[in-house]
């Protein structure tokens, strides 16, 4: 039962197209399906946008019969409302296709859906009784037959196609004739001849099995009782009796007149005539038999909308010891009758009528139905007065009254029409409807949007094309007043476009809001042309129009924030050693030479460390940028390689390289350490570093580090070169002692010109106002960078960590001149400024 369950919540949507008379949609659903289950996307399927279902007052009208679906006011979906049983619907009918109207208003149209209710295999075979007693003569030669009744499946098609199997028994097998109208005779063959002495009595057990997958089963227990008796049955002169009757025929009507035959003799000859069964089953009551003269007559009425075809199995017994029988079958055709008038129903009426309706309006719809068929069942429809209004077919028994005049109120305030039908019977049944329509006047209204001001934020790198919102106006006005289209208004605010190589965009700097965004003029959709690069635009606002198309023409505004998120598109940039680039203001040009697209250093990175070096002296520090924001750009510095446990390490958030422990003559001259930069991106990107670490004597790395900051422009691969062998060092030891001391005399006179530089001269790391500017800046939690083309940033390029201050406002456009708008709305700096903050904590 659950696998049947849930085979009947498989919604199969056959057919969603338009028929080219009325527009029809078709569906399916299976039978027994649960209330709630979806039909199909109603709405989606007649081309209404999201929310216009429920604006246009989308709803159904069953025709005829219980419709059990219903349509969802919010979604727009076809739902189940209530149980659906094919076989109460339509019984044996196929398909059972339910007729449904669709109502949309403002403007008014219908469409036409029919729902065909598949058939699950919900029903088991049934026989007439769980037990057949059966009598047969042990002189019963083999190869005799007796009719057994079949199985009834209220279910169609494969579910209705039974197969019947009996149990092994070597006396009794089963044969199966199917007619002309797909039905089975079931017939008991015997096989092998009986004795009733050895075997008294038979037990056999029938199964009917349905075409259904799963297959459903049902048994009739077949009781044989071996006695003996005369030798012939009674035999009808007719296997099968066809008879046709019209509908209407009376109570006690002849149906027709059995009639058999038994050759025995004496009381063996005389017999009885019965009716056994019916199909359908419960219908045996409207038929009688005569049991001495073999005539049937009718007992109720019948009804050819209901039951068509009726079955009788007739039996002859005699009453011989044991009794013999002899059966035969009746098919009684019901023909149809004009015996049903016409239906006339309004399933929707939209009054009051404009009085500048234009010719061909649609005033009301109407459904005309007759229960008979052929010629009783063609209805004649027509308007009476013929003028201003007329009808137009729209479907199989569907009208729609509409204008075939032009109205005009002060003539005429109000119209009394009636909708005559007439079938095309013998005589002709006939029904009528009236109906008033009363006349108005029309006014309009300008669209307005469900907000004044919409927030919208976008990430970066999206793809041209990809929806970023939907906007929405309404406009409670009908036809084409109601119908409104969008577009980005050129005279609202414009965007900034800044590169970080310095200076605004191709176009100048300033571009408008159109080449990055577009709406769609119908659904009002927001598209991006372009892809949004975070690092480029930050904020852009804009208005959008929604114009409806009356006369003349209504508009409403709103204004549109972007917001574009950071995305971790950017990968660690490393920056050369801090003393290879003597210029001013080095470490602000390095950053701005990596941010505006410089790879990172290929170069292996040389440095130097003193033989004896005590743990925790800083050997060398690795820089590096990410031109990202936030949590994006927060650097982490991790030491790959070598793997084991050596010597240095390397700040996690600094990347100072630094000895982990005291470094003695067996750690080797050279060591090269690979880090890997790191930021903390979702995902995370990296880069790396080689760095080269040569071990001298204390001497020799004082010299050293005093050659690279004497001379900037010699390399650090040709420093690395000038290493002297173990046996030099020791033999000019006393010429180094005085050459380091004079280097380090050098490097605290050339520090304190320094210090005196930089505390009365203006510092070049200091970077305000607008432009291209980069800020790189090492703090207690790592290395960041932000680059923003209208910031002001404080910020110590090199030395100790210190705390960061940096204060920046968002790429907004110069205000256009004239007065100030009346509408307050809140300053985008400020929006920037939570919008930023709320992303950078929601990362953290």
């Amino acid at each position: 039962m659950g696998e049947r369950r849930c085979a009947a919540l498989r919604v199969l949507v056959l057919q969603a197209a338009w028929a080219l008379a009325g527009g029809q949609v078709r569906y399916s659903v299976p039978e027994e399906a649960e209330a709630g289950t979806v039909v199909g996307r109603l709405a989606q399927d007649l081309g209404l946008e999201a929310g216009e279902a429920e604006a246009r007052r989308l709803r159904l009208v069953a025709q005829g019969r219980r419709a059990s679906v219903e349509v969802s006011g919010a979604s727009g979906a076809l739902l189940v409302s209530s149980r659906l049983d094919r076989e109460e619907l339509c019984a044996k009918s196929a398909p059972c296709a339910l007729r449904l109207e669709v109502l949309l208003e403002r403007p008014l149209r219908v469409f036409h859906v029919e729902l065909e209710v598949t058939d699950i295999n919900d029903n088991a075979p049934v026989f007439p009784a769980a037990r057949k007693n059966l009598s047969i003569a042990e002189s019963s030669v083999p190869g005799s037959r007796f009719p057994l009744e079949g199985a009834s499946d209220a279910d169609i098609g494969a579910n209705a196609q039974l197969s019947y199997t009996l149990s092994p028994s070597e006396h009794f097998t089963l044969d199966v004739k199917s007619s002309d109208e797909n039905r089975k005779s079931l017939f008991l063959v015997l096989v092998k001849s009986l004795d009733r002495e050895t075997i008294p009595e038979h037990r056999l057990v029938l199964t009917a099995s349905d075409g259904g997958r799963p297959s459903l089963t049902g048994t009739m227990e077949l009781v044989i009782s071996v006695v003996d008796a005369n030798d012939n049955a009674p035999q009808f002169n007719q296997s099968v009796y066809k008879v046709q009757l019209p509908e209407n025929a009376t109570e006690g009507t002849l149906v027709t007149r059995v009639n058999a035959a038994d050759p025995d003799e004496g009381s063996n000859k005389e017999f009885s005539y019965n009716i056994l069964s019916s199909i359908p089953i419960g219908n045996k009551e409207l038929f009688t038999i005569d049991a001495r003269t073999g005539e049937i007559r009718l007992t109720g009425t019948l009804d050819f909308e209901d039951v068509r075809l009726h079955e009788l199995q007739i039996e002859a017994a005699d009453r011989g010891t044991p009794s013999l029988s002899g059966h035969c079958s009746v098919e009684l055709q019901v023909l149809d009758v004009n015996d049903n008038a016409p239906e006339v129903r309004v399933t929707s009426l939209s009054v009051p009528v404009p009085e500048d309706a234009s010719v061909g309006t649609v005033v009301a719809l109407l459904s005309v139905s007759d229960r008979d068929s052929g010629a009783n069942g063609r209805v004649r429809c027509w308007v009476w007065p013929a003028s201003p209004f007329g009808l137009e077919a729209t479907f199989a028994g569907s009208y729609s009254l509409v204008l075939r005049e032009a109205l005009d109120r002060e003539r005429v305030s109000e119209y009394e029409v009636e909708v005559r039908a007439e079938d095309g019977g013998a005589p002709a049944l006939r029904a009528s409807r009236g109906l008033r329509v009363p006349v108005s006047d029309v006014n309009d209204n300008a669209p307005a949007f469900a907000q004044a001001v919409y927030t919208v934020l976008a990430r970066e790198n999206n793809a041209a094309g990809a929806e970023l919102a939907r906007l929405w106006a309404r406009d409670p006005d009908e036809a084409g007043n109601g119908r409104v289209s969008y577009s980005v208004w050129e005279g609202g605010a414009a965007a900034a476009s800044w590169s970080r190589s310095g200076g605004g965009s191709a176009g100048g700097g300033w571009r408008p809001a159109s080449s990055y965004v577009s709406v769609d003029a119908e659904s009002g959709r927001l598209w991006a042309l372009r892809p949004l690069d975070y690092e480029e635009l930050q904020v852009l606002q804009f208005e959008v129009r929604a114009v409806d198309a009356g006369e003349p023409p209504l508009c409403g505004n709103a204004t549109v924030q972007l917001f574009v998120l950071d995305e971790n598109d950017n990968a660690p940039a490393l920056l050369p050693p801090a003393g290879s680039a003597p210029e001013a203001g080095g470490a602000a040009a390095e950053a701005a030479a990596a941010l505006a697209g410089a790879g990172p250093v290929s170069e292996t990175l040389w440095a130097w460390a003193a033989w004896g070096a005590p743990a925790g002296q800083v050997v060398a520090k690795i820089r590096a940028v990410d031109a990202d924001s936030g949590y994006n750009a927060w650097l982490r510095y991790e030491l790959r390689e070598p793997r084991a446990k050596g010597p240095f390490r390397v700040g996690l958030y600094s990347g100072e390289v630094s000895t982990a422990r005291a470094l003695d003559e067996a750690d080797g001259p050279r060591h090269t350490l690979l880090i890997v930069v790191r930021d903390h991106g979702e995902p995370a990107r990296s880069a790396t570093a080689t760095l080269s670490v040569s071990l001298l004597e204390a001497a020799e790395a004082a010299l050293a580090a005093g050659s690279s900051a004497a001379s900037s422009s010699s390399s650090s691969r040709a420093a690395a070169g000038a290493e002297p062998g173990p046996g030099a060092a020791g033999a000019a030891t006393n010429v180094w002692l005085v050459v380091a001391i004079c280097a380090v005399s050098s490097l605290f006179l050339l520090a304190v010109v320094l210090y005196g530089a930089s505390r009365w001269a203006p510092r070049a790391a200091v970077l305000s106002g607008p432009g291209p500017t980069t800020l790189v800046c090492a703090s207690e939690v790592g290395s960041w960078s932000y680059s923003q083309r209208h910031s002001r940033s404080l910020c110590v390029a090199d030395g100790a960590a210190k705390s960061d201050l940096m204060v920046f406002s968002p790429n907004f456009p110069p205000p256009p001149p004239g007065p100030a708008p009346k509408d307050t709305q809140p300053e985008p700096s400020a929006l920037l400024d939570t919008v930023s903050q709320f992303y950078f904590e929601r990362k953290l």
